[in-house]
Order: C-alpha cells, then sequence, then structure tokens
C-alpha cells in the first residue's frame, strides 16, 4: 500500500504563503488604530475652557472659566509661539522631526539596542505619535506599554503624516499637550505659568516648559534638573529660581485685566465665548477706580460696597459696568449693578416731573413743609425729612433739589401713588410689580426697590427730553426706537431743577460733591434703615449712577448723601468731561421763563420757566382761610391711651381744624362741640369716636375716627 502525500513542495509553499497572509492580516487588524481626524476638524472641536468679554474696540475687559474639566485658552496659532519654544521642543523630544515619516526608525533602533544591551532604553516616541495619542486617548491608556500599544501609535502617527503637514502637527501637539495640573495648551501654560502670551517666552521659558512635559507634576528640583540638561547649561542657578517661581503658587492669568468681573459672569455662557460690549475700557478703568477708592476711604465699619453705571445718552450703550470692586467685600461675587435695592430719593424727579406735565405744579410752586399724618390701611404715615427739620413754604425748585421728603409725599396726594406708579414702570423700572396701594405714599420717598441699571436708563430718559429706549450692553444688541414717557417740557423743567446748585443749598450746602464746574443735573438718595445710598446724574451726554451701601443689608454708618456715592458720581463726571465740559441743554418749545418773587420773600426773587399760559410775576402761598376746611387733629385711626396715674381732667384731646371753617361745627357722637375755629378741649370715654366737621347746612364735610382705650 502506498503511503499518501499530502502536501506537495508546492502545495506547501502556497500554504506558508497564505499563513503568512492571515497572519499579517491579522496583525494589520489586531494593530490597527483609531481613525485620524484632519487638522481642520481638530480645530474645528476645539474648546477653550474660557470666555472672553471685549470692551467696544475689541480690547480685553475680562475672562472667565465656564468649563472645569481643563484649562485651555483661545487655540494658538504656530507663528504666535515663541520660536525658542518651538526650537527647543523638537531638539529635546523628537530631533529628527522634520525628516521623518511619524516614526523616527532610527530612534526605535537605537531603544532596541538598549533593550538588548540591558541599557535604560532611551525614547522613541515622536511627537507625531504623541499627538496620535491626544487625538485618540486610547492609545495612550494607563499602562499602555505594550508592542502592540506602540505599533498602533506608529500607525496612527503615519496616517496623521499622510495628511497634516509638520507645521500643522507641531500647532496641535502645543494646543493640546499638558503642561501643569489642569494646563492644557501653550496658552494656558504659558499664562498661567509665567504671566505671558506664548509669543513672550524667552529661552529659559521654553526650557522650563519643554522640561515639564514628560513629568507636569515634577518637583522643581527635577524639573529644573531636566532644563539643564536639555539647555546643556553649566550654570543651572537661574533655571532652578526660575523653577520655583513657575510652580509656586498658581498664578492669575494676568493678562486678564478682570475689569467686568460681574458682567463676565452675567454674559458669557458658553466655552470659547467671545462677547463685544459696548463698554469702553478706559471709562471702565476710571468707574472701578474710582470706586475702589472712595470705599477704601470710607472703610468697612461705614461701607464695603458699591457699584457704578455710565451710559452714553443718544445711543444708550453702557460704557461701564461695575458691578463691585472686592476690596472689604463680604457678598464681593454680588452683582451690585444689577441688585434690587431701595430707591430711596431717587425717584423724586420723576414724580415732579408727572406733576409738572398735568399742569399741577410748576418749579415756582409753593408747597408746604410741615408734619404731615396720613392715614393708610397699614396705620398712620408720617413721613420725615433727611434731617428731621421742616423748612415751611418751599418751592418745587427747592423741594426738589433740596430733596425734601413732606413735600414730596404732597405732590404724591396731587398725581395719585397707581398713575406714578404706572408712569415709573413705563421709565423701566421693571420692579415694580404691585399695585399702587401696595406701596402706598411712601412710593414718593422710594420704598420701590430698582436696580442701578434702571436707575441710569430711567435717568437717561429725563436727558433725552423724556424718550425712554433700553440700554445697550453687547455691541449687538438691538436700538430701538424712542418711546415718550414724559414730555420734553416737563423733563427739561424736572433736569433744570435738579442742576440748580442755589437751590439744592437749603439741604446739601453750596459746595458740595454734587457741584460740578459745568451743566449737571444730579440727584441723591438713602434709603430706609441707611441701607442704600444713590447718586445719579447726567449732563448733556453722559448719564452715571452710582450705589454705595452693603450687600448683605446691614446699614451703613456714618455715610450721607453727599459722602457715599457722591464723591464717586463727580469723579466719573469729572473724568468723562475732561476735554469739553457739559452744556445746559436747550429749552424746549412750549415753555417761557418768567422773573419772579415771592410773597413774604419766602425765597429769593429769580428767573424761572414755566409751561406757556402759566407763569406769574409773584408767588404767594394759599392763605388758610382759603383751604378746604378739615380736621387736622386727631388724625384719623389714632388711639389714645388713658393712664390712670394722671388725674382725668388733665387727660383731654384738643381737636384742631384748619382751612375755611369760619360757620362750620364740630360734632363728636353727635354731641355738637361748638364752633370749628373754636379748638376745644374735649375728653371722650373708652371705646371708638367719630368726630364730623359739618357746614352751615349740616353736611359732613371731614370726619376722623379714633380710639381711647
Amino acid at each position: 500500500m502506498r503511503p499518501v502525500r499530502w502536501l506537495t513542495p508546492i502545495n506547501g509553499l502556497t500554504a506558508a504563503v497564505l499563513a503568512l497572509a492571515i497572519g499579517l492580516a491579522g496583525l494589520w487588524l489586531w494593530t490597527l488604530p483609531p481613525a485620524m481626524p484632519g487638522y481642520a476638524g481638530v480645530r474645528a472641536a476645539y474648546r477653550p475652557s474660557e470666555a472672553w468679554l471685549r470692551d467696544r474696540d475689541g480690547r480685553l475687559l475680562d475672562a472667565e472659566r465656564v468649563d472645569f474639566q481643563a484649562r485651555r485658552l483661545a487655540w494658538t496659532e504656530l507663528d504666535a509661539i515663541a520660536p525658542a519654544l518651538r526650537e527647543t521642543l523638537v531638539a529635546a523630544e523628537d530631533r529628527r522631526f522634520f525628516h521623518h515619516d511619524g516614526v523616527d526608525w532610527w530612534a526605535l533602533a537605537g531603544s532596541a539596542r538598549d533593550r538588548l544591551s540591558g541599557k535604560r532604553p532611551r525614547g522613541a516616541s515622536t511627537l507625531s505619535m504623541q499627538l496620535a495619542a491626544f487625538l485618540a486617548p486610547d492609545l495612550a491608556r494607563p499602562g499602555a506599554r505594550s508592542w502592540r500599544d506602540k505599533l498602533r501609535q506608529m500607525r496612527a502617527a503615519r496616517a496623521l503624516e499622510a495628511r497634516w503637514s509638520k507645521d500643522e502637527i507641531l500647532e496641535a501637539y502645543l494646543n493640546l499637550a499638558g503642561f501643569r495640573g489642569e494646563a492644557q495648551g501653550v496658552g494656558a501654560a504659558a499664562l498661567t505659568l509665567f504671566g505671558k502670551t506664548p509669543a513672550a517666552l524667552s529661552p529659559d521659558d521654553a526650557l522650563l516648559l519643554t522640561a515639564l512635559l514628560p513629568a507636569p507634576q515634577a518637583s522643581a528640583a527635577e524639573v529644573a534638573r531636566r532644563a539643564c540638561a536639555i539647555g546643556r547649561r553649566a550654570d543651572c542657578a537661574r533655571l532652578q529660581a526660575d523653577a520655583v517661581a513657575m510652580l509656586g503658587p498658581a498664578r492669575r492669568l494676568a493678562l486678564d485685566p478682570g475689569l467686568a468681573p460681574h458682567l463676565a459672569v452675567k454674559l458669557l455662557r458658553q466655552p470659547g465665548m467671545t462677547v463685544t460690549t459696548t463698554l469702553d475700557r478706559d471709562i471702565q478703568r476710571i468707574a472701578s477706580a474710582a470706586l475702589a477708592r472712595q470705599l477704601r476711604g470710607l472703610g468697612a465699619g461705614r461701607a464695603r460696597d458699591g457699584a457704578v453705571v455710565v451710559a452714553d445718552n443718544a445711543s444708550g450703550d453702557v460704557l461701564a459696568y461695575v458691578g463691585g470692586v472686592g476690596g472689604l467685600s463680604t457678598a464681593a461675587a454680588v452683582d451690585g449693578a444689577d441688585a434690587y435695592r431701595q430707591a430711596g430719593s431717587t425717584l423724586k424727579p420723576f414724580l415732579y416731573a408727572q406733576a409738572m406735565e398735568k399742569g399741577w405744579l410748576t418749579p415756582a410752586s409753593m408747597i408746604e413743609d410741615s408734619p404731615v399724618q396720613l392715614d393708610t390701611a397699614s396705620g398712620l404715615y408720617v413721613p420725615q425729612n433727611y434731617d428731621r427739620n421742616f423748612k415751611g413754604m418751599v418751592s418745587a425748585r427747592t423741594a426738589l433739589a433740596g430733596s425734601l421728603n413732606v413735600p414730596a409725599v404732597r405732590t404724591l396726594l396731587l398725581t395719585g401713588v397707581e398713575p406714578f406708579r404706572e408712569r415709573l414702570a413705563e421709565t423701566g423700572y421693571g420692579g415694580l410689580t404691585e399695585d399702587g396701594d401696595y406701596y402706598g405714599f411712601s412710593l414718593a420717598l422710594g420704598s420701590a426697590e430698582v436696580t442701578l441699571l434702571e436707575q441710569a436708563d430711567a435717568y437717561r430718559t429725563l436727558a433725552n427730553g423724556g424718550r425712554y429706549t433700553p440700554l445697550r450692553i453687547r455691541a449687538d444688541d438691538p436700538k430701538a426706537s424712542p418711546r415718550a414717557v414724559f414730555t420734553p417740557q416737563a423733563a427739561f423743567l424736572a433736569a433744570d431743577m435738579m442742576a440748580d446748585p442755589g437751590a439744592r443749598a437749603v439741604t446739601f450746602g453750596l459746595d458740595s460733591a454734587l457741584r460740578l464746574p459745568f451743566w449737571a443735573a444730579v440727584k441723591t438718595g438713602t434709603s430706609k434703615a441707611m441701607r442704600d445710598n444713590w447718586c445719579i446724574g447726567f449732563s448733556d451726554r453722559f448719564t452715571v449712577a452710582v450705589w454705595v451701601g452693603n450687600l448683605e443689608g446691614d446699614p451703613m454708618r456714618g455715610v450721607s448723601g453727599t459722602s457715599g456715592a457722591a464723591p464717586v458720581w463727580r469723579e466719573v463726571m469729572l473724568a468723562l468731561h475732561r476735554d469739553r465740559p457739559g452744556r445746559r441743554p436747550a429749552p424746549p418749545r412750549g415753555l417761557e421763563r418768567r422773573a419772579i418773587r415771592f410773597a413774604g420773600d419766602v425765597e429769593p426773587p429769580r428767573g424761572e420757566w414755566f409751561l406757556k399760559g402759566t407763569g406769574q410775576a409773584i408767588v404767594a402761598a394759599t392763605p388758610p382761610a382759603a383751604r378746604r376746611p378739615r380736621i387736622a387733629d386727631p388724625v384719623a385711626g389714632t388711639v389714645y391711651a388713658i393712664d390712670p396715674d394722671i388725674p382725668m381732667d388733665r387727660q383731654r384731646i384738643r381737636i384742631a381744624t384748619s382751612g375755611a371753617v369760619e360757620g362750620h361745627r364740630l360734632m363728636l357722637d353727635r354731641r355738637d362741640l361748638g364752633p370749628a375755629d373754636s379748638q376745644p378741649l374735649i375728653f371722650a370715654g373708652p371705646g371708638q369716636h367719630r368726630l364730623l366737621l359739618v357746614d352751615a347746612g349740616g353736611r359732613a364735610v371731614d370726619r376722623v375716627l379714633f380710639s381711647v382705650r
């Protein structure tokens, strides 16, 4: 029986070739790397961790970190990186970079020889191979040191080299490499470690950065040793000192000016965003510096926080937005420019403008500044002036410029609370969401909450003749059509009254921080319990709004209307107008100017503006006899308490009346008390009582309910 010959020589060769082919195919599949993206795709997918805020001219105002996984700045072009770093990196990490195709075969051979001879093998990984690992992290997973991993990296590097230029590979490497901690890319490394741009790196900086790459968390001594070896330096003392400085406490990004941190937080939402604003970096610096100086001067024991907004009257562009300046603030992250705070007296100009627009007041109208008690749903409202004094009869001009409270409340009685609230809402005060009854008469004194941005825009409305448009903060914010809120005549009269230093002197004196060497209208305000201090004013070109206080809500100490916010307002105004002073606006049509004098010389004679047809040469207060008859005391809602330690005949209540009460009588619980002008003293027992003022025909013209306990 003949043996079977399974393989002929030819068949054996075929089988060997086939086996080799299968093996090679298996090896090819086994070492297949992930697909490598193109350069353009890597650039498009790159996302910085930062976003940037720029002024109207493209100058950097602030940067905000949005992504906290790694610290990456904008992609840096190769020609924006110092040549010293490019040359040092190539020399140290891949000296045949410009001559190989992704794999340095000479280096691989040298590494193999070192392994065979028992020496420590030198590195053979090229920049292209390292970049491939950055692009596909699976190629450089922890512990990836096998031949398979190396082969996959080599194949990925060759794929990169087939599609990318050498400059593109080097540029991408420098933007994706991790240098220290969370600093990724040359942009973040240069700024974080040296406070420089990549273009400004010195040869020594280049040595230190290159020395970091193999071991980003190495000690300063190890980094300096490696840098010395790379640079082949004989004296390494300077590099050692620089390494310690470089790796010391984390540096702030020195080229980030940090001029508008609150606005940056407000506008920068996505990594890589660049928002161009309407701000002017020079004006922003001026406003920030002025506020910081004032807060340092006041001290943390008096006021810790402040904010400034500067707006261009014509365009509505916000030129400065200072939400705070840090310092001794205990709430530095809160944006003081957009936080709601009580308005204080800053709403009064709009109240007087509304009353004058209706013809109910003129700047010369006499208003009584004397104690008044108003019955409200929540009890008696007894407004007081800032200095607790009363001036008697004053003109509306003096009342507004001197910020007198009682005349403002009396003016609110003319306009009505709800119509005034509606007018404020039309002027851009968006926080007035309740109806007039909620605010009551205290709305005249600023019980409503407003923001500094709203204040700036509302006062800008007066500067623009009563025409309102929203402020613009981003350069691409739309320009809205103006909307008439006040008549040009009313806006002019209110501004003229606020700009009058003589009228202001009754409260602030002739030489205060409110007086400038050019025309400007200004108003201060202080909220309840001294929690907020405002100063808002405008020239013909700019509106400046300043707030000073404590963001946590505790009262200020020893800060008045002219010692808190006003000095900041003055400094900013002077800086804005150093080239050209503010100019007095021309009066609109429909106004006339008359020489007037006041009966009894209540105020000095002067020239005064009137709506046409309302002017008068002599101004006098209405005599008491011509006023509406009313019960002046007790006030409705008053509660009296009987004291058992005081004799009963000494616990009587005086009834007081005012106005034209001749022929009128007083009735207490249907008991006739006699003529209304007799000012009787009465005794009323415990319980509720009704007091009537009746005319000669027996008709009640006023009534008061009060109680005795």
